[in-house]
């Protein structure tokens, strides 16, 4: 059984994250990566975007915070429907999927940027595998990200649904496969966030979901995880194994999201950041302030 306790604030060595003679990038780093969900985005209630959280969220970036965003497919699909009835788009799942996406991305693009701080730039990103697994395209995001927060900007990034066709990608990742031991797949902005905060060496990764964290019983709130460390790499791999153990074989909606959530969150965990699992509905201040009950992942001493 998973032990609780408490762990001392860890002093955090900023210069680590510059890469040696890179002088444009000197004094910056990436204290947090965000991704935040589509259902996060959403009101279950009415079936309707959910803009307290997303006013609140945007209010709250700053440079120096990467946000990976989803929702565009989800919001575009409300907002068709909104402008046409109540209707859904019928036909090929892949086709509306691209325009549902191309529809909300703008939308969700839109209410970023009213909300972000006036005096802050806000850089749109759309990303596909392909960016992961070319290490010269991975360099560029990377650069890329750093230049963000040099130049005063928040990036937003989002998986590129809308040019994205299904059965290339699939052919694409195991042609991939054949020549490499990890391939990123970018399946699930879960994914693309656990691999952006490790290629900026980000010291925090905060997931928010339309739950409170990792449960024991995902049946019973009352069995939320808080604490989930450990004093080495074996111990934690452990741990998360015996975490995505109580994922499966539930009833509850979500409860498998939450076992990709745990896979997608190792990786950051084993490289050093800390993974915060946390309600949308709170702010990223009370988050980080530790006021909330969430879920917090990390390797005790262990830093980037």
């Amino acid at each position: 059984m998973i032990k609780f306790r408490r762990t001392l604030k860890k002093t955090f060595n900023r210069s680590s994250f510059v890469k040696t003679g890179d002088k444009s990038m000197a004094g910056f780093d990436f204290d947090i990566v965000v991704k935040i969900g589509s259902m996060a985005l959403v009101r279950k209630e009415d079936n309707d975007i959910d803009y307290n959280i997303i006013s609140r969220l945007a209010g709250e970036l700053k440079p120096g915070y990467i946000l990976v965003s989803s929702g565009a497919t989800e919001i575009g699909r409300i907002d068709y429907m909104k402008r046409n009835g109540g209707r859904e788009l019928l036909g090929d799942m892949e086709e509306i999927k691209t325009d549902y996406s191309s529809q909300g991305q703008t939308i969700l693009m839109e209410f970023y940027r009213k909300f972000i701080d006036s005096s802050y730039s806000v850089r749109q990103v759309l990303v596909e595998h392909s960016h992961f697994n070319d290490k010269e395209k991975e360099e560029h995001l990377r650069r890329f990200f750093f230049r963000c927060a040099n130049q005063n900007a928040i990036p937003i990034v989002n998986y590129n649904d809308p040019v994205s066709n299904e059965e290339n990608r699939k052919m694409e990742i195991a042609a991939l496969r054949k020549t490499n031991d990890e391939v990123v797949e970018c399946i699930d902005n879960d994914e693309t966030a656990a691999v952006i905060a490790g290629l900026v060496r980000a010291r925090k990764l905060i997931i928010l979901t339309s739950s409170e964290g990792i449960y024991m019983d995902p049946n019973d709130p009352s069995t939320i995880i808080r604490d989930v460390h450990a004093d080495n790499a074996e111990e934690m791999d452990k741990k998360i194994d015996e975490l995505i153990s109580y994922c499966h074989g539930t009833s509850r909606r979500g409860s498998n999201g939450a076992a990709a959530k745990l896979q997608f969150a190792r990786r950051s965990v084993m490289n050093g950041s800390e993974v915060i699992i946390a309600h949308a509905r709170h702010s990223l201040s009370d988050i980080l302030s530790g006021k909330t009950v969430c879920t917090r992942m990390g390797i005790t001493g262990r830093e980037i």
